[in-house]
């Protein structure tokens, strides 16, 4: 369902040294010689440090960068050429920015969502139902999206990016800032949507909860290459003694001293 091979992206800053008239001129490498596939249904965990390359990667998936270099394909499709063709194959939900309408009531914007997405009437009503029940969305579903809790908001996003049923769903951060009940009901329902439809997911998240709870396979990337790919059980076995994951990645990433691992130091590991 996700492939990428050999794939980099470069950006260039520019920026005035002091000094100097002319604007210095910088090239930097977000992603490079990146390589991995995800069959479908699958459930995958993508981690790294700030600044590791995971939103660049993210953004290309979805159309809204093209690689530098290499070759990307979702759900057959090349991201950046067949955006709107993708669209309909693909869900995507941003913990830190709603796609939902501001101002509109919960409701309306999954209306407008399956309008953009023309999904067909009788199938929307089923699918919202679907969704309404089991994301316990009943109780605010006419509140205005702007009067919501950050939970009920998070629920919503990911109602709405399941309405067309898309056999590829991104999740980047959903579980950010959530308190434990409303964690516990998103990755309930993440799991069994994995489980029950077939969706293949690739989530990225800095809470490695969802991680241990959701994901059988776990891919690290740093500096923009791919540092380690397999399940979590092997994960843990890269670095023996420790408890858990979060202690696990620390140890991979970070040195004695607290500076970060050189690139492929997690494959070293």
């Amino acid at each position: 369902m996700i492939e990428l091979d050999g794939v980099g992206r470069t950006f260039t800053i520019r920026r005035r040294r002091p000094g100097r008239l002319r604007r210095e001129r910088r090239v930097v490498e977000a992603v490079r010689e990146l390589s991995f596939r995800i069959g479908p249904g699958e459930f995958v965990g993508y981690l790294g440090p700030n600044g590791a390359g995971k939103s660049t990667t993210i953004k290309m998936l979805i159309g809204i960068l093209t690689p530098t270099t290499g070759r990307i394909r979702v759900a057959g499709l090349d991201p950046s050429r067949r955006r709107t063709t993708l669209a309909r194959n693909l869900g995507v939900v941003f913990g830190q920015r709603t796609t939902l309408w501001w101002d509109l009531p919960l409701r309306d914007s999954f209306e407008l969502t399956g309008l953009l997405y023309k999904v067909d009437r009788e199938r929307f009503r089923r699918r919202l139902a679907e969704l309404r029940e089991r994301l316990d969305l009943g109780d605010f579903i006419d509140t205005p999206v702007r009067q919501l809790s950050l939970g009920q908001r998070v629920r919503g996003d990911i109602a709405a990016a399941l309405l067309h049923d898309p056999a590829v769903l991104v999740l980047d951060e959903p579980t950010i800032g959530l308190d434990v009940v409303s964690k516990a009901a998103v990755r309930g329902f993440l799991r069994e949507v994995n489980a029950e439809q077939g969706t293949t997911v690739l989530l990225t998240t800095h809470d490695l909860g969802d991680i241990e709870r959701l994901c059988r396979r776990v891919m690290l990337i740093d500096h923009g290459r791919l540092g380690f790919d397999g399940t979590v059980d092997e994960l843990r076995a890269t670095a023996p003694g420790e408890s858990s994951i979060e202690d696990v990645v620390a140890r991979i990433y970070l040195g004695a001293t607290g500076d970060r691992a050189k690139p492929g130091a997690a494959a070293d590991a």
